[in-house]
């Protein structure tokens, strides 16, 4: 039987807000736990990608990016079934201002929309990724294309206080 590749966090629901101590009104690096289950047996390797797609537009022209990307972590090994609050798996990829680690929602109140969308996406992959530390998300997004087994997501949300 089938299973479904599924990504949940005790920390929020699907679609609901990302608890205030996991953004830059909390500790900025602290990752929420994550829970991983249904990975597909003939899966070699997992890729989290964590984005924010509600940027302003000035900042989309000003970066010329479409999104946000806060956290890559690819070459998780199949058997992960969490990934602990703070805690790094795999190889960590690198953000969109270039940092190696997990950079918290941090939405700029002075534009709309104030509260923003953070897309968790998993990728079990049918090989593992041969990148160094550091690859881009447009390194990994092209890397993985060809040996995406499943997917799945989990959208949490975040305004400023």
């Amino acid at each position: 039987m089938n299973k479904e590749l599924t990504l949940t966090s005790p920390a929020f629901k699907n679609g609901e807000t990302i608890p205030t101590k996991y953004t830059c009104d909390g500790n900025q690096e602290l990752s929420p736990p994550l829970s991983i289950s249904g990975v597909p047996e003939e899966a070699q390797s997992l890729v989290l990608i964590m984005d924010d797609p509600d940027i302003p537009e000035v900042k989309k022209k000003e970066f010329m990016i479409e999104s946000f990307n806060h956290w890559t972590l690819f070459n998780i090994s199949p058997a992960t079934h969490e990934i602990p609050e703070g805690v790094v798996v795999g190889t960590s990829g690198a953000t969109t201002r270039g940092d190696l680690h997990y950079i918290g929602p941090c939405p700029p109140p002075e534009y709309e929309p104030r509260e923003h969308r953070y897309f968790f996406k998993l990728y079990a992959l049918s090989v593992p990724l041969v990148l160094q530390p550091g690859a881009t998300k447009n390194e990994i997004l092209t890397a993985l294309a060809p040996s995406i087994i499943a997917e799945t997501e989990l959208i949490g949300r975040y305004s400023r206080k």
